[in-house]
């Protein structure tokens, strides 16, 4: 390579990888630097590579290239499909991109940007290595115990949408690793089930791809532009791998099992709920009435509830109190996305709440402004509320057959 390229990569943190005749840069770099960019964009420029590879999956680019194609989703295909949790996942990482670009004004994934521009001017191919995200996430939740989820969760949007300016130190992790390590960093460290989806599989899988680009012989040298905190991992896979590169795609491309518990508890839930009402009347009829009575009271006030919180239409509301408890006894449909197919229909989101959705979410108080995102609130506050019901509700029908005498 030139001086002029060799002078570069000396300035920047690199691995120099073999395979076969195939040279492949390693460029480690901070996802908040706009030195990074510069040097990315320079290395391109060079003329030396001929194929760029970016730690990007198909998700990222289009969101990093359409910022606005979130706000462009199905609402209802959305729920319906089960995907509203994750797409308020997706809306909170954004929001703490958001923050990150007014507090600091900086651009997280410039250099990204910066090899995808570089790549298009000068007619190479881009070869997009990492996971997507959205399967990452699942096998990030699906790794911690049951118990851990919650805590992931609340951190997640608590840690996005606090006010509190964000610290230096943050800065500095995203210096090392990117938006989804620095998001959940904190819970990384003290957990080793959620370091292997979060980074160790990521790595793991961008070294298999980089393989399989090299295997196409279709290259001679190839720029990795990846975070600074992949170079070790990456590299550490690329010199020890011995299984090929499709079969390691393919393993970690798995969604994680489904445990057949989720399917068959609540099932079992409701016979023991109707078993009780069943029991209730053979017993004494005002009992039978008496625990109906509870039942719609507590499960269908606590959905409704979850919809004040969310601050639904007011038939929203009595939607979820009158769907919830009949809902509940039957597992094939969640008051969720009744209450939210009734919102959406009396609340309409506009083409201005599309237009201002990732900006709205970047405050607590967005989220109950803007009409898409509070669909997804009271999607997931009446689920919530109905799930408590649930087993509030179960236990005060017992309390009283067994305390009936």
């Amino acid at each position: 390579m030139s001086p002029e390229v060799e002078q570069l990569l000396a300035e920047e943190p690199h691995r120099r990888i073999t395979i076969g005749d195939i040279e492949i840069i390693l460029l480690g770099t901070a996802h908040v630097s706009p030195a990074s960019a510069r040097a990315v964009a320079a290395l391109i420029a060079s003329g030396e590579f001929d194929a760029v590879a970016i730690e990007l999956c198909h998700s990222r680019q289009r969101s990093m290239l359409d910022p606005d194609a979130i706000g462009k989703l199905d609402l209802f295909s959305v729920i319906r499909s089960g995907q509203a949790p994750m797409v308020a996942a997706s809306l909170a990482l954004g929001a703490y991109q958001q923050r990150l670009a007014e507090q600091y004004g900086i651009e997280p994934g410039a250099e990204m940007r910066a090899a995808i521009d570089g790549a298009l001017d000068r007619g190479l191919p881009v070869a997009l290595i990492d996971r997507d995200i959205g399967l990452t996430l699942r096998r990030a939740y699906k790794s911690v115990p049951w118990w851990q989820r919650m805590e992931l969760v609340g951190g997640l949007f608590a840690g996005v949408l606090s006010k509190e300016k964000i610290d230096e130190s943050e800065i500095e992790r995203l210096k090392e690793g990117d938006m989804l390590e620095s998001t959940f960093s904190e819970f990384a460290e003290r957990s080793e089930a959620l370091y292997g989806p979060i980074i160790d599989e990521r790595d793991r899988y961008m070294a298999a791809n980089l393989r399989k680009l090299a295997d196409t012989g279709e290259t001679k040298r190839v720029l990795a532009v990846v975070g600074a905190g992949h170079l070790k991992g990456i590299e550490h896979y690329l010199d020890t791998a011995a299984e090929p590169p499709e079969s390691i795609i393919a393993g970690l491309e798995k969604s994680p099992p489904k445990a057949r518990w989720p399917k068959v508890v609540p099932w079992v839930i409701v016979g023991i709920i109707l078993a009780g009402f069943v029991f209730g009347f053979s017993r004494n009829t005002d009992l039978g009435w008496q625990m109906v009575f509870d039942w719609f009271l507590i499960n269908g006030g606590l959905a409704a509830l979850g919809g004040i919180v969310a601050m639904a239409h007011p038939v929203t509301i009595l939607t979820a109190a009158f769907a919830a408890p009949l809902t509940s006894l039957n597992p094939t449909i969640g008051v969720g996305f009744v209450t939210a197919a009734v919102e959406l229909y009396l609340r309409k989101p506009q083409v201005s709440d599309f237009a201002t959705l990732r900006k709205d979410v970047t405050e607590w108080k967005g989220w109950w402004h803007n009409r898409v995102s509070r669909v997804l609130l009271v999607f997931l506050l009446t689920t919530l509320g109905s799930a408590m019901g649930t087993y509030i509700g179960g236990a005060r029908i017992f309390g009283r057959l067994f305390g009936a005498g």
